[in-house]
């Protein structure tokens, strides 16, 4: 049975792993998440040849965060090519904090070491082509409206103004990385992309056949035409399985085995090689930043459906 064919047990999963939701937090770092929710849960799983499977509360709407990493990642790797991003940013997980420095400080060169986190992502869409901060989200729009056949996506401006204004550790991050030639952007042009970057703002939906074109080898959901190249989307695929849940990656392998990309905002997105895309929705984090629901309600449907890809 395909996934999508199985709505009732869908329904019951996401009211199962949304119990456990009230021992989460929600994010307050960035002031215009703090009023979210934290019982909201939604799911959408899209295989292509068909409607989504939606359960839970569809209809919320939320903010990328961190998933948009994987989204600047492919659009940077299509401008830049391999060579160019990883001169500037490495291949390996660190096993800190996604918002931590002290691997810049201690690793020779003082590049980040991957594109997953906060330091690898500045410098990730510091290599979108542009020659303004417009021109280059609307390249990044442009190339979800592509990926998600939704032209009405943008970014939120509450959360991106609430998200400039307190970036005081990106900012350091970004002036660390442009004293040691990482960067060549002025940093508060980066931090205004960056920030608006993250506050693009999507349904379960979305995230789903985003996840869906990753997972089918950067192919377009009707016509196949390739959105992303095939190598592109491997690396993505392998960045989303080795780095995507912050320093909980290797957990989540062992438990879910599905290659995926949380963002603090309670969004996490999921590619499973040759199969289903994957959006989930919910606020409330464990303490590493990833949706504790939305953890519970992968590793049921990993389970039940036999996912990992391992």
């Amino acid at each position: 049975m395909k996934i999508c064919e199985d709505c009732e047990a869908l329904r019951v999963m996401v009211q199962e792993a949304v119990q456990i939701a009230p021992k989460g937090k929600v994010a307050d770092y960035i002031p215009a998440l703090s009023d979210k929710d934290p019982h909201t849960l939604s799911l959408a799983v899209f295989e292509g040849d068909g409607p989504c499977a939606t359960a839970g509360d569809t209809s919320e709407m939320f903010t990328l965060q961190s998933v948009s990493k994987v989204i600047s990642l492919a659009l940077a790797l299509m401008d830049n090519g391999e060579g160019g991003v990883f001169d500037k940013v490495g291949m390996e997980p660190t096993g800190d904090p996604f918002n931590s420095i002290i691997k810049l400080e201690t690793h020779s060169p003082s590049k980040p070491l991957n594109p997953m986190i906060n330091a690898g992502a500045l410098a990730v869409t510091s290599m979108i082509s542009g020659h303004s901060v417009d021109e280059k989200l609307g390249r990044l729009l442009s190339f979800i409206h592509d990926l998600t056949g939704d032209v009405s996506i943008s970014y939120n401006e509450k959360v991106a103004q609430s998200e400039y204004d307190t970036a005081h550790l990106n900012r350091s991050l970004a002036y660390f990385l442009k004293q040691h030639h990482v960067l060549n952007d002025k940093v508060e042009d980066l931090l205004e992309l960056y920030t608006k970057q993250c506050a693009i703002e999507v349904d379960a939906t979305a995230l789903a056949k985003i996840g869906y074109i990753i997972a089918n080898e950067g192919k377009h959901t009707e016509s196949s035409r390739p959105v992303i190249p095939l190598h592109i989307a491997r690396i993505i695929k392998t960045f989303m399985v080795t780095c995507g849940m912050y320093n909980a990656s290797g957990e989540f392998a062992i438990k879910v085995g599905i290659p995926a990309k949380s963002g603090v905002s309670g969004a996490i997105m999921a590619a499973i090689p040759h199969g289903a895309g994957i959006g989930i929705y919910g606020p409330s984090l464990d303490e590493r930043g990833n949706s504790l629901a939305g953890m519970k309600l992968l590793e049921a449907l990993s389970q039940r459906y036999g996912l990992s890809i391992f």
